[in-house]
């Protein structure tokens, strides 16, 4: 094991440059054909149905539970009826199918099997398999530790990639909890920040308008936000500090795996895919489903 131990910034910089080779599975073009060919009717039902599948043919309240922030109602409209179009296995294979197509078409074929991908996909997958020994809370990330690994380079990448993230989300879950944070108080305060738009994650997340609305008077009587004289949302000092203090939590919790390969594995990990980033980017995949804001 790597003498160097890795950071909380160690675990986010992992973290940024994994992600976007995880998101293709759900907003890349081939997602919907796919899953389509299997009777999955729409967005929300590939969404709920591919990311859950790993957890077996669950019911709507245990994924309203771990997805956290989404709405039960949107979940309970289309699990369990996901599962009688598709059993939980035929979606992992679907899902599968879509990962491999999006990356050979994004990064090229050249590219899938290139060195870089490989050392990358190794340093990866070596997190991810010390990450399977620490499953205790974190529901989501063990049923994607009890899949099969894949065996091509970029395949591999991807599913370690998934794993991590699923690590993150699980543990940004316990900090939000810990916190006495909301799912909704969650959301209004991210859309606050200015990183995600406020209609995006109303309606990737199943919410009305006015149950946002009531969202944002609660976190306003809270201190966590309040709205300028356009009507846009502003954190407080008192919701800057709270985000800020989630964040940091959400890497302290996240950085264990990554003692496999060390603080020196995690920047190389970044140097290698640094590349590959920008045509990753390109697609303007849309981070929001599974980050738990």
């Amino acid at each position: 094991m790597p003498h160097d131990a890795p950071s909380p910034d160690n675990a986010r910089t992992a973290w940024s440059v994994l992600e976007p080779v995880h998101l293709p599975v759900y907003f890349a073009p081939e997602a919907r054909a796919r899953y389509a060919a299997i009777g999955l009717e729409h967005r929300a039902m590939n969404y709920f149905a591919s990311r859950s599948a790993a957890m077996g043919a669950v019911g709507p309240g245990t994924v309203a539970a771990a997805f956290y922030n989404f709405n039960p109602e949107a979940v309970r409209s289309v699990l369990p009826h996901a599962w009688s179009l598709a059993a939980p296995e035929t979606v992992l294979a679907a899902r599968n199918d879509v990962a491999d197509q999006a990356l050979r078409r994004i990064l090229g074929e050249e590219a899938v099997g290139s060195e870089p991908i490989k050392e990358a996909a190794e340093l990866a997958r070596k997190a991810a398999l010390a990450a399977a020994d620490l499953p205790h809370g974190r529901p989501l990330f063990a049923g994607h530790a009890g899949l099969e690994w894949p065996g091509e380079p970029h395949m591999v990448l991807w599913h370690a990639a998934t794993l991590l993230r699923e690590f993150r989300g699980d543990g940004h879950t316990a900090a939000l909890i810990d916190a006495g944070v909301t799912p909704m108080d969650a959301l209004v305060s991210h859309a606050a920040t200015g990183a995600v738009k406020f209609s995006f994650l109303r309606k990737s997340r199943g919410w009305s308008e006015e149950d946002m609305e009531a969202g944002v008077r609660g976190a306003v009587e809270r201190g966590l936000v309040t709205t300028d004289e356009a009507g846009t949302l502003c954190l407080t000092d008192a919701g800057r500090t709270l985000r800020s203090h989630l964040e940091e939590r959400t890497d302290v919790l996240s950085a264990e795996p990554y003692s496999a390969i060390g603080g020196r594995g995690c920047e190389r990990l970044a140097e290698l895919l640094k590349p590959f980033l920008e045509a990753l980017k390109a697609e303007g995949l849309r981070p929001g489903p599974g980050t738990k804001r």
